[in-house]
């Protein structure tokens, strides 16, 4: 294992590997905290883009000033694996999730956050909540889709854009116990919420997984190389001696660049928490994704 230091830090020579995605980018609001934290929590879990579903997450929240109808909010993005048939699935995602993670929440409003040519139109997945019923109009100066509901009514824009990222930007760190590992997770996320134009899917990842598989009915499996109470079980862990728990950071972001400085300022976070022997990234030998992140580079 070749290691390099900085601030402190002993980081693994090694890469991430990213891969491209396609998203959108909405601004959801509400009446109240409370009942945004709701929608924001119900439409942005279960990431599933190893399923061929979607995954999501919060990139930041937003004051009364920041918001079309000046009511609190939080800007989500929602991503998909990239594919000639990635508009289509992304659409069927977001419909999903607004519909039973959004709408449901009293008072919620959804808004576009992401400006180019590209844009998926709500109404057929969303719109149509509306039994037929809902009807267009211009309220705070966007063109938004109005579906009556019990509580009154729910307001969709009706267009909202897509555009490329890179997805599965990541960074791990090699802990002496869980102590360490959640309080290295913690300062991480903290540091990347800083950072514009990213998501964390997981927030903090307890089981990372490897494309091979004993049992591919359920998808990725355990990455068993890294799982330390495997270590004096099997010929080929990896696991350095010294390390109980290793946590994972998974990154989205809208381009390359935010993604590597997500990275960057994720490890840079942890250089004070004692208990951290090692930072490192995941990877599958460059074989899967289009992207490969050097930590070296970007720590340079």
């Amino acid at each position: 294992m070749k290691v390099f230091e900085v601030d402190g830090l002993k980081v693994i020579d090694t890469f991430c590997e990213a891969f491209d995605g396609l998203f959108t980018r909405i601004i959801v609001t509400a009446e109240n905290r409370k009942l945004l934290e709701k929608a924001v929590c119900s439409a942005t879990a279960l990431p599933s883009t190893v399923f061929g579903k979607s995954e999501a997450g919060l990139e930041r929240w937003l004051s009364e000033d920041e918001t079309p109808d000046n009511r609190v909010g939080a800007v989500i993005q929602i991503w998909v694996n990239y594919s000639k048939k990635a508009k289509e699935k992304l659409e069927d995602e977001v419909g999903w999730r607004v519909r039973q993670g959004i709408l449901v929440v009293p008072t919620t409003r959804v808004f576009n956050a992401l400006e180019g040519e590209d844009k998926i139109d709500t109404l057929n997945k969303i719109g149509h909540c509306g039994d037929g019923y809902e009807f267009f109009e211009k309220r705070f100066g966007r063109d938004v889709i109005n579906i009556p509901i019990m509580m009154g009514e729910f307001l969709i824009e009706r267009y909202i854009g897509v555009a490329r990222g890179i997805a599965g930007g990541n960074i791990w760190f090699f802990c002496k116990d869980i102590e360490s590992a959640l309080e290295a997770g913690e300062e991480a996320l903290k540091a990347i919420k800083n950072v514009a134009g990213v998501i964390t899917p997981f927030d903090i990842c307890s089981a990372g997984s490897k494309p091979e598989t004993k049992f591919p009915e359920i998808g990725p499996t355990t990455n068993h190389y890294y799982c330390p109470t495997l270590k004096n079980k099997i010929p080929d862990s990896l696991v350095p001696e010294g390390v109980s728990s290793i946590p994972e950071i998974v990154i989205n972001g809208i381009n390359l660049e935010a993604v590597k400085k997500a990275m960057r300022v994720g490890i840079l976070a942890v250089k004070n928490v004692e208990g951290v022997l090692y930072v490192g990234a995941g990877n599958y030998g460059g074989k899967l994704g289009k992207y490969k992140i050097y930590l070296k580079e970007i720590l340079e």
